[in-house]
C-alpha cells in the first residue's frame, strides 16, 4: 500500500503547492536516521514524506487506525500507505511503547520522523524540545538530520477543515552525530544538551522565535 499511495500523494501535492526544498542532499540514502522537525501543521507529516528522498516513518494517533466502514477502511490505508505507524496517546505508557517503535524502526535502517517539540505550534514560537529525540538518537547510535519547515500552517490553519493552497519551504539541514555523547557525563544532561543542539539547528532552518518553555497543549496532530 505504501507503494501505491507514494505513488500518487507526493507527486499530486508537489504539483498542488510546489513546495520550495532544499537540503536533499543531507538526508542519508540509506541506514536508520531520524529527521527532527519544527511542528506548525497537522499536514506536516505528509509534508515532509511527500519531498524526502527515502521512506520517513511518523507515528500517529491510533484512533486513524480503528475506524470502521468504507470511511473508517479508508483512513486506516490512507495512513499506513504514508508509512504512519499508530500510538495509543492516551495510555500512560504510550510515550515508552512510541520511543520503543521507534527504536525498532531505526534498527531496521529505516527513516523515522519525530516532532521533538511534542504537539504543533499553535502561535508560530518554536517551543523547548523535550528529550525524547537524544533517546533515540544515543541508544540507536543514528545521526539526526534536523528539518525545518516554513509555511505549512498556512495549509490548514488551526480550525479549518479543508487544506488551502499555500507557499511551502522545507529545508533539511546537515546531519548532526552525536557518537561517543553520552560517556563521561550524566545521561540526563547528555540527552538535555543533544536536544537543545537540534532545536537549535531546527530554529536555524525555520527561523521561528524561541518560545523558551514546553509547549504543554494537548497533542492534537
Amino acid at each position: 500500500m505504501y507503494e501505491v499511495i507514494h505513488a500518487v500523494v507526493p507527486p499530486l501535492l508537489k504539483a498542488i503547492w510546489r513546495p520550495r526544498v532544499l537540503g536533499l542532499q543531507n538526508v542519508p540514502k540509506d541506514g536508520g536516521v531520524i529527521l527532527a522537525s519544527n511542528h506548525l501543521s497537522f499536514v506536516d507529516s505528509v509534508v515532509i514524506p511527500s519531498v524526502a528522498p527515502r521512506k520517513v516513518v511518523f507515528l500517529a494517533k491510533s484512533d486513524y487506525f480503528k475506524g470502521s466502514g468504507v470511511k473508517g477502511t479508508a483512513q486506516r490505508l490512507w495512513f499506513e500507505g504514508l508509512g504512519m505507524l499508530p500510538v495509543d496517546r492516551e495510555d500512560t505508557q504510550a510515550a515508552i511503547d512510541s520511543l520503543e517503535t521507534a527504536l525498532e524502526v531505526l534498527g531496521r535502517g529505516e527513516a523515522f520522523g519525530i516532532y521533538p517539540e511534542g504537539s504543533r505550534s499553535r502561535d508560530g514560537r518554536l517551543y523547548r524540545g523535550r528529550t525524547g529525540v537524544a533517546h533515540l538518537a544515543l541508544t540507536a547510535g543514528v545521526p539526526v538530520v534536523p528539518v525545518g519547515l516554513v509555511g505549512t500552517e498556512r495549509i490548514q490553519p488551526i480550525g479549518s477543515r479543508y487544506p488551502k493552497v499555500a507557499k511551502v519551504t522545507v529545508k533539511f539541514g546537515k546531519a548532526l552525530d552525536f557518537s561517543g555523547r553520552g560517556s563521561g557525563v550524566p545521561l540526563g544532561r547528555a540527552r538535555r544538551e543533544v536536544t537543545d543542539e537540534i532545536m537549535a539547528a531546527i530554529q536555524m532552518l525555520s527561523g521561528q522565535e524561541p518560545a523558551g518553555v514546553y509547549n504543554d497543549r494537548a497533542p492534537d496532530a
